[in-house]
């Protein structure tokens, strides 16, 4: 049983603090969190039930009254909790009030257990943003309520999604909950909303999956130090500490600085068999990722300019990205 007190003990005089967001499978609720900057854990467990120590089986018969869970220990300074209310929004179906999506019941409902009033009115205002920007053509039914006992839940469900990646991703692409994304969150209206604040090769690498011609682009050649940021959200990409020469007239990496911000898909456009990545948070175009590279991944990730910010290494601490410095 784990402690459900908001703040606990962290390093060197850190302050952490706890979060719990019920979004349907707990299996799915752990990416979005898992890996980034300032998240110190994410268990996936039950709240909100009246059975003490419940098993997985019970909370999935319906007769304990449990969520399924994810609890989050986060440091404030790094990812605020208003970011966290902003990710959790983007996984779930605020709508459905029967569970989420082809998971049904009410151990399948959403709630954002809240630790104290700080959190409850954080959570309060993030709801009403969410229904007046008018994403969603029904009420939302998300219950904002205290948190109660946190239960872990059996080791195989901690981490899932690194212990059986195959079987995860079979799961989560039949469920609906990927497609309901991607259909609510980078709507036709977001999109035309970005070209005000782009350039025109920007919106056409980032929206339309576009590419610049090589040997054309702004970091092609560019060895300042510091980091790159996807020009539309500003969520961490890339390091310079990363980047090489490929001679093949884009910007290339070895690896993501952030490996949880940059998704792939297979890409069978032009008569050609690759892996494009994009960005987590705004789902931008950024590039494709081979198995050419340097060093022990053998991955080159070869992307476009246009859809990066560059950060220098002395602007980071304003900028908000401080806690990637040990990065470089």
């Amino acid at each position: 049983m784990s402690d459900s007190n908001a703040n606990t003990a962290g390093g060197a005089g850190q302050k952490l603090e706890k979060a719990t967001f019920a979004g349907g499978c707990f299996w799915c609720m752990v990416t979005p969190f898992d890996e980034q900057p300032g998240i110190h854990a994410v268990v996936s467990g039950f709240m909100g039930g009246h059975k003490a120590n419940p098993t997985y089986e019970e909370v999935c018969s319906e007769t304990t009254g449990h969520a399924e869970v994810v609890q989050i220990t986060f440091d404030p300074d790094v990812y605020p909790y208003e970011k966290l209310l902003q990710t959790y929004w983007m996984q779930i179906d605020p709508t459905d009030a029967g569970g989420q999506f082809h998971d049904r019941g009410e151990s399948y409902r959403t709630a954002i257990f809240y630790y104290g009033e700080e959190q409850r009115a954080a959570a309060e205002r993030s709801k009403e943003e969410l229904r007046r920007s008018g994403r969603f053509d029904k009420p939302i039914v998300t219950e904002i309520v205290p948190a109660t006992e946190f239960y872990p839940a059996e080791d195989y469900h901690q981490g899932y999604h690194h212990k059986n990646p195959l079987r995860y991703k079979m799961y989560r692409k039949g469920s609906g909950r990927d497609a309901f994304i991607a259909e609510h969150w980078n709507t036709p209206k977001d999109r035309e909303a970005r070209r005000s604040k782009l350039t025109p090769i920007q919106y056409e690498v980032t929206q339309n999956s576009g590419t610049e011609r090589p040997f054309t682009g702004e970091y092609w050649d560019f060895n300042g130090e510091g980091i790159y940021v996807d020009i539309v959200s500003g969520e961490p990409l890339f390091s310079s500490k990363d980047k090489f020469d490929s001679n093949c007239g884009w910007p290339s990496f070895t690896k993501p600085i952030v490996g949880a911000n940059v998704k792939e898909h297979l890409d069978l456009a032009h008569g050609m068999v690759r892996t494009e990545v994009r960005s987590r948070e705004a789902d931008s175009h950024l590039g494709h990722v081979f198995d050419d590279g340097p060093g022990p991944n053998g991955l080159r990730y070869c992307i476009n300019s246009a859809s990066l910010r560059f950060i220098p290494k002395a602007d980071m601490e304003k900028e908000g990205y401080g806690h990637l410095l040990p990065r470089l």
